[in-house]
């Protein structure tokens, strides 16, 4: 590997340290999960200790339905994180998603950031490019080489036209997006899942992305980090433009809407999940699965303990809900998707 990072390098590390600034987090938007109702039963007839926490996701089992969400790589420290990140998913049942790839393909040298099947030989493992780069010339045999290469399971598209529009150089030419990867998904010998990365999924693109083939959705709702504030703080050194870095659907409202229009898609709820206890309510809302990233990038540049540690708390917090609320598993959720719980004013 060359001494000198390359630019797309060089921005990967940018990028972790932009996300451990408190100005890279939405400031006057909320994911709403805190104004979802969660039931309190004095009686709960469950034990704590029997709690179910198990589903299927993909078609792969885990042991609760948590991902790790996508963060970074093709730097020497962002290849830490996501051994670190991997061991722990391991140890947990969990499954994990990988930061943008874009950097190994155009980068082989750097692709060992990527790879953590050797400690990690058991996890549900998706892959990740940018939906941006299918309109400028990837196709099916990056998709291939992108899952191929690191043993994935899944491919991630990911979605983000206000961090593109921020970014210096970003790659803003959308048109003609939507048809393109209708042509590649239904290809690939392996789910694709459809993310956006932290701005909120909109109804009109979870429609269209059904559509095209994808197997699962990412609502990735406003309210955690916000991309666009990221993108300032590395090409500023401040936010400029903090109207626009507010933009996005929050979390709440997007798996909301989103259920409500594909009740059958599987949905992953992402943006600003902090608590097992937004993890519940997320799963009441619609989702399957939730992922979590900012919260272990801190840990997971420590060690794998580290994040094993913070992980093994949200579980118990989710534990501790589902107990109080009465609900003896996950599963037992999916009967309240039939009457989802409405966000408070």
């Amino acid at each position: 590997m060359d001494d000198q990072p390359s630019g797309i390098q060089a921005r990967k590390m940018h990028h972790i340290e932009a996300c451990l600034q408190p100005q890279s987090q939405y400031q006057t938007v909320t994911t709403g999960l805190d104004r979802v109702p969660w039931p309190y039963r004095a009686l709960p007839d469950v034990n704590l200790d029997e709690v179910e926490l198990a589903t299927t996701f993909l078609g792969r089992r885990l042991a609760a339905p948590v991902l790790i969400g996508a963060m970074t790589g093709g730097a020497e420290r962002a290849g830490t994180i996501n051994r670190n990140l991997a061991v722990a998913a391991q140890r947990l049942g969990l499954g994990m998603m990988l930061g943008s790839q874009r950097v190994m393909l155009e980068r082989p040298e750097v692709a060992g950031t990527f790879r953590v099947r050797d400690v990690a030989p058991d996890v549900l493992l998706v892959g990740n490019l940018g939906a941006a780069q299918f309109g400028l010339g990837y196709g099916v045999p990056e998709a291939l080489r992108a899952v191929r290469d690191v043993g994935a399971d899944a491919l991630a598209i990911h979605a983000n036209p206000l961090q593109e529009a921020m970014q210096a150089g970003g790659d803003t030419r959308w048109r003609g997006l939507l048809e393109r990867l209708s042509d590649v998904i239904p290809a690939l010998p392996f789910p694709a899942l459809l993310k956006e990365v932290g701005h909120g999924l909109d109804v009109t693109t979870a429609h269209a992305a059904a559509g095209a083939g994808f197997a699962a959705l990412d609502v990735a709702g406003a309210g955690g980090t916000s991309w666009a504030r990221v993108e300032q703080l590395v090409r500023h050194g401040g936010v400029r433009s903090p109207d626009l870095c507010e933009l996005g659907i929050p979390t709440a409202q997007a798996l909301r809407e989103v259920h409500a229009a594909l009740p059958g898609m599987p949905l992953v709820a992402s943006g600003g999940i902090r608590t097992g206890l937004d993890a519940a309510r997320a799963l009441a809302l619609g989702a399957q699965v939730v992922a979590v990233a900012r919260p272990l990038l801190e840990p997971a540049l420590d060690s794998a303990d580290a994040a094993e540690a913070w992980l093994s708390a949200f579980l118990r917090e989710l534990g501790v809900a589902l107990f109080v609320g009465g609900h003896g598993s996950v599963d037992d959720l999916r009967p309240a998707l039939e009457r989802p719980l409405s966000v408070s004013r």
